[in-house]
């Protein structure tokens, strides 16, 4: 059965990369075949903890999707192109580097998905205004995103996982990672420059019309733009307390959506007209798949033999896992791949003594996994979100067109990972 699981994958994995048949068709096809062949059942895929749907991930998609529907209604996005695109004058990479490191900063505080939510409606509006690409911004804004949410327990997924197992805190994160997050973000924005030089054309006539706006203008709604920050502020206040108030970010997002659209004259219809039902459904998809792989031993098996190559030496278990985890990371989505490793992780630092140099390898597993997402288009939630927003905007994103950028960016960053751990911890 494995072989058939691998087989699955892998051929649903060409086609999503080829783009030949779309990849909701690809990824329900291969889901159907995992469960005709029993590879997975039914409660595997929809009950599993480790091989099933992450109902988390899914719903916490759809109470934030439905959060930016209402606000959208209200003009704010367009007050905010209007004012970035005025402070940064119109230039094109001034507000690439703007529009990044709000959106690192952001997933740092949200998760990732989160924040690319938010920030696309943003970009496609301020691209339109000056005339420029909206491709490479939302790339660069997706892997800022991966990048900066790296830094804390709430900014990526995966880390949420690693501190449940772990037994990780909210501060050990800011203090283990944060400060590498800083670095390579300044990186990241320097690698802008030569990665998207080809997009950076400036218009002075859109430019100058764009300078000519008041922002203000663009507020449609201001009892409902009051209604829907005050929401969102909750929302993200209990994302930031989520060691304390113990509510998962799914269920505070639907919440959140729920009371906005209980509290306020938007219909139901206008709620949920900007969620993007194809991106959910993919999802739902690539976690049976993944989890047909987990059901078989393939990635247990894979994880298995990466830790036993190591035979108790920190430093190698260290790297070998960061590595490991990034190049996993960018075949399968960083959430299951987590799951599935953190328990050897766990039996790994207590081999190693589980004192704090042991907890380096939670580090190299959350850098790895984290910012191998960046790698490829469905290596991370965020990537997926963002080809899908791309594709309903009439701006689609190919697979090759993200890869080519995120297998440089990922090298460079997981490289800068590498000398930061091993001086700091080993």
């Amino acid at each position: 059965m494995a072989a058939v699981a691998l087989t699955i994958f892998a051929v649903a994995y060409v086609l999503i990369a080829s783009e030949k048949i779309g990849r909701t068709k690809v990824a329900l096809g291969g889901a159907a075949l995992m469960l005709l062949f029993h590879i997975t059942d039914a409660e595997a895929a929809f009950f599993s903890e480790d091989s099933g749907i992450d109902w988390n991930v899914i719903f916490l998609l759809l109470g934030m999707m439905v959060i930016v529907s209402v606000l959208r209604q209200t003009g704010v996005f367009e007050y905010v192109a209007i004012w970035a695109a005025k402070r940064a004058r119109g230039r094109p990479y001034r507000l690439m580097v703007m529009l990044v490191v709000i959106t690192a900063a952001a997933s740092a505080l949200l998760d990732n998905v989160t924040t690319v939510l938010l920030i696309a409606p943003v970009t496609f509006l301020v691209c339109e205004r000056l005339g420029l690409k909206v491709a490479p911004y939302l790339i660069a804004e997706v892997m800022a995103s991966n990048i900066g949410g790296t830094a804390t327990l709430v900014g990526d997924p995966p880390n949420i996982i690693i501190a449940s197992r772990g037994d990780l805190s909210f501060n050990d994160f800011l203090v283990h990672l944060a400060p590498l997050v800083v670095g390579l973000m300044v990186v990241f924005c320097l690698l802008c420059r030569l990665l998207f030089r080809s997009a950076f054309t400036y218009d002075p006539g859109r430019v100058a019309a764009v300078m000519a706006l008041e922002e203000r203008e663009a507020i449609t709604d201001r009892r409902l733009l009051f209604q829907g920050l005050a929401v969102l502020a909750v929302v993200v206040a209990a994302f930031v307390l989520h060691p304390v108030l113990h509510y998962e970010p799914s269920v505070v997002a639907l919440l959140g959506a729920g009371l906005l659209v209980a509290a306020t004259k938007v219909t139901t219809e206008q709620a949920l007209e900007e969620v993007e039902w194809p991106t959910l459904v993919f999802f739902a998809g690539l976690f049976v798949m993944v989890g047909g792989l987990v059901e078989t031993g393939v990635i247990g098996g894979v994880s298995k033999a990466a830790a036993d190559a190591t035979e108790g030496r920190l430093g190698l278990a260290t790297m070998l896992l960061l590595w490991a985890s990034a190049g996993l990371s960018a075949i399968v989505d960083n959430i299951p791949y987590v799951a599935t490793m953190s328990p050897i992780v766990a039996d790994l630092v207590r081999q190693n003594g589980g004192n704090d140099q042991a907890q380096v390898l939670w580090w190299a597993l959350a850098l790895g996994a984290d910012l191998g997402g960046n790698a490829t288009a469905i290596g991370a939630s965020a990537n997926v979100v963002v080809l899908g927003i791309a594709a309903r905007n009439g701006h689609p994103i190919s697979f090759w067109q993200f890869t080519k950028y995120g297998l440089v960016v990922t090298l460079i960053t997981v490289a800068l990972a590498t000398p930061y751990l091993w001086l700091r911890y080993l």
